[in-house]
């Protein structure tokens, strides 16, 4: 059942996302700061980095120079159960994602709102459709955050609030979509293969017309012309890899659009430049730029991220079902909550 399982979330339909046009990434600084060990969730204002830990007790969002180097925490009382990204809205409020449950134990997940003085607002949240472990948060251009689950044996799920937020909650969330990640030969993430189909990180460009997610070993840019979240993950993507991050979770645009990367663990901050502005070159010349969709979700099997190298569907299911038991094991470990 779990080959099934396997093969059915890879799909062998649809052919890859464009990587030919995107440039690789290139290395700006390194982050050697031993507080910033696990390093998941990234945004910039075009001179300085905003960065949070995976998981931690209290909202603490480290703030970086161009050097990487930490110049101040902004610090709340909050304790939080295990934070996974970050966005930062118009108006410079922080929004960071308290959505990780590799065990899917939660009844509410939780958006904390984070004003650059370190005053909290908890936002607790629930699924329609039972626990789910979520990494990555997309805000759009009106401040509607969209959540994208993590699932290692199906698509990835949609989400966003069903009605305006309340303090503390919880408000409902309602399932807008899917999208299916098809594995690619990108090296790097914690399982050799197996990363390349998990949802690590998520960001919107400042202007609202790309929207990225990112796995352990690449980013895909969808475009966003009318700057709607939902209808762009629908698009077909450029695709950019990321190679060798040991555990890639954090992606980031500038205001310029360059996309910036960069890894849980010591190790630097790398940027793609002019990455939002190729995406919507490649929209303009793309008749439609909408990938095939059912009932308004992307289809799994019809042509979406990646692209899964031509060998026998059997090895594929054997490498990412043991890839799946490691994975989940080493996960599980890590997070005592």
């Amino acid at each position: 059942m779990l080959f099934l399982c396997v093969l059915l979330t890879l799909g062998l339909g649809g052919g890859p996302a464009s990587a030919a046009a995107a440039p690789s990434p290139e290395p700006v600084c390194s982050v050697a700061d031993k507080r910033l060990s696990e390093l998941s969730g990234l945004v910039s204002d075009g001179s300085r980095w905003y960065a949070i830990n995976d998981g931690g007790t209290r909202v603490q969002i480290f703030v970086l120079g161009r050097d990487c180097a930490v110049q101040r925490v902004i610090s709340g009382s909050t304790d939080p159960y295990d934070v996974e990204d970050l966005a930062r809205a118009a108006d410079g409020t922080f929004w960071l994602a308290d959505t990780g449950d590799n065990r899917k134990q939660r009844d509410t997940v939780a958006l904390l709102a984070v004003t650059p003085q370190g005053r909290v607002t908890l936002y607790r949240l629930t699924y329609p459709d039972g626990p789910h472990d979520a990494e990555a948060l997309l805000l759009d251009a009106s401040g509607t955050p969209y959540l994208v689950t993590k699932n290692p044996l199906s698509e990835a799920g949609i989400y966003r609030p069903a009605t305006t937020l309340a303090s503390p909650g919880p408000t409902p969330l309602v399932r807008v979509g899917s999208i299916t990640i098809k594995s690619t030969d990108t090296p790097g993430g914690p399982v050799a293969g197996f990363g390349s189909v998990l949802v690590t990180g998520g960001a919107v460009s400042a202007d609202g017309t790309v929207v990225a997610l990112r796995t352990y070993t690449d980013a895909y840019l969808f475009p966003a012309p009318d700057r709607d979240v939902a209808a762009a993950l629908r698009r077909e993507p450029m695709r950019v890899p990321l190679p060798d991050e040991r555990q890639g979770e954090a992606i980031a645009f500038d205001p310029d659009g360059t996309l910036f990367s960069a890894s849980e663990g010591a190790g630097p901050i790398r940027a793609v430049p002019g990455a939002a502005a190729l995406v919507r070159a490649t929209d303009e010349t793309t008749e439609g730029g909408q990938a095939p969709s059912a009932g308004g979700e992307a289809a799994a099997g019809s042509s979406g991220p990646g692209g899964v190298p031509a060998v026998p569907g059997v090895l594929i299911a054997i490498a990412v079902a043991g890839g799946v038991v490691f994975a989940w094991t080493k996960l599980s470990k890590r997070f005592g909550r």
